[in-house]
């Protein structure tokens, strides 16, 4: 495919996307049911450039004067993509494109951006939630939203029961892996160009012989804060598809028992191909289904690990999409969420035990908030320095320990962002059964 049918690919995937509300994952692999003619690569340029005008949605919006898919996609060539106006006219000018721009067009496409745009324009985030973020980052709320408003970066975590971070330094060149500098035992793929297919990691021999799984490094720090010793008995309470739990596996190199539950058993299930791939022979899957065998573990779990469902605001980067469909009833519904799972998660630490509680959030409703009613009705637990406990664990770098420190808070939770870290967002918190 030339350029020009790319773009009106582009426009259409990313109209199924605001009108009919479908991920852009299942909006672009209908198009290529109906493109049999796209390759891979025009797959990937097509999905990349929809994603990058969701990441800039309200930006590109404002410049342009107009949101139709139409308006975003060609600033997001302009705005997120760097093409200038010749480049865009010789692509809507080739067989199959679009029709040619307007003089609207032309004249917004190269208008620069301006600064004195509301902060939800500015930061690409929805309107309503404009004091949130303000309540969070006060005058750096822009900026860290526009952090979130880029290609994520990949990152590999190396499986300690299979190997070492120096004997997958060279099966992980093929993807141009570096040594991660926040962690010791992981790797960093930086993003690749937006209109570049990504490198497959699971056709990496090292990746199906499980000497390492794709996990984000502020994932990986939010687990070492857990700090699982080789012989404790462990609850992943919200194992979902069990990055954290074989994350906790290996950092008990394969001693004691980890006990994954999750309320979605279908999610649970999923965990099990994982399981084989990653020689982890101390985790036992404990099925909703089976409530009496989660019952069983009432107080004597040395560790809680709860990474709780919530809004995924951290992960904004990875789905723009969801940025756009999140409404304030969702994030009510995650708080309530959290208050309960909490509560419930608490009654399985045994006296002196530890509960680590994460989200995948940077919004205080569901972070420090959702910690400080349950500490309001726990008197029985108090926080700890979650920072410290992270560097207890020998898994981070030097840089990565302050870093940790650094974004440290008063009560002892930490939270990572995209700007902070270059990182998912994270807040993770420990908390210490008397």
């Amino acid at each position: 495919m030339r350029n020009g049918g790319r773009i009106a690919a582009a426009i259409d995937v990313l109209s199924d996307v605001l009108t009919r509300h479908q991920p852009v994952k299942s909006a672009a692999r209908d198009w290529g049911k109906r493109a049999r003619y796209a390759g891979s690569k025009d797959r990937a340029w097509v999905s990349g450039l929809v994603l990058d005008a969701l990441r800039k949605k309200n930006s590109i919006a404002h410049a342009m004067g107009d949101d139709s898919p139409r308006a975003l996609i060609l600033g997001a060539l302009a705005h997120a993509w760097g093409w200038n106006i010749r480049e865009i006219d010789d692509a809507m000018d080739e067989e199959h494109a679009p029709s040619k721009l307007t003089l609207e067009e032309r004249e917004r496409l190269v208008m620069a951006p301006d600064p004195t745009a509301p902060p939800h324009v500015q930061g690409d985030f929805p309107d309503w939630m404009a004091p949130n973020l303000a309540r969070v980052f006060g005058e750096e709320a822009v900026v860290e939203a526009q952090a979130m408003a880029v290609r994520a970066d990949v990152d590999l975590r190396v499986n300690t029961l299979k190997t070492d971070a120096e004997k997958a330094a060279a099966p992980l060149k093929s993807a141009k892996a570096e040594p991660s500098g926040l962690l010791r035992n992981a790797y960093h793929i930086p993003a690749r160009d937006p209109s570049q297919r990504e490198a497959s990691l699971e056709s990496i021999p090292a990746y199906s012989k499980g000497w390492v799984e794709v996990q984000d490094a502020g994932s990986q720090i939010a687990a070492a804060a857990a700090n699982a010793q080789p012989g404790q008995q462990v609850l992943d309470y919200c194992a979902g598809g069990g990055g954290k739990t074989l994350a906790l596996a290996a950092q008990m190199a394969g001693k004691g028992q980890i006990f994954a539950y999750d309320i979605d058993g279908r999610r649970l299930s999923a965990l099990i191909p994982r399981l084989k791939r990653s020689g982890a022979h101390n985790v036992q899957l404990v099925h909703p289904s089976e409530p009496t065998q989660l019952s069983d573990l009432t107080g004597q779990m040395d560790l809680v690990f709860v990474d709780a469902p919530c809004t995924g605001t951290g992960t904004w980067r990875r789905r723009p999409d969801a940025k756009w469909r999140l409404k304030p009833a969702q994030l009510e519904k995650r708080m309530q969420e959290q208050t309960d799972i909490l509560a419930g998660a608490s009654a399985f630490v045994k006296p002196g035990g530890r509960l680590v509680y994460a989200t995948c959030s940077f919004l205080m409703e569901e972070d420090e908030d959702r910690v400080a009613e349950f500490l309001s009705g726990h008197p029985d637990f108090t926080e700890e320095d979650a920072a410290e406990a992270a560097i207890a664990s020998g898994l981070l770098t030097e840089e990565g320990a302050a870093m940790v420190r650094r974004f440290r808070s008063p009560t002892g939770s930490v939270r990572l962002t995209p700007r902070r870290a270059g990182t998912d967002g994270f807040f993770f918190s420990v908390l210490r059964k008397a």
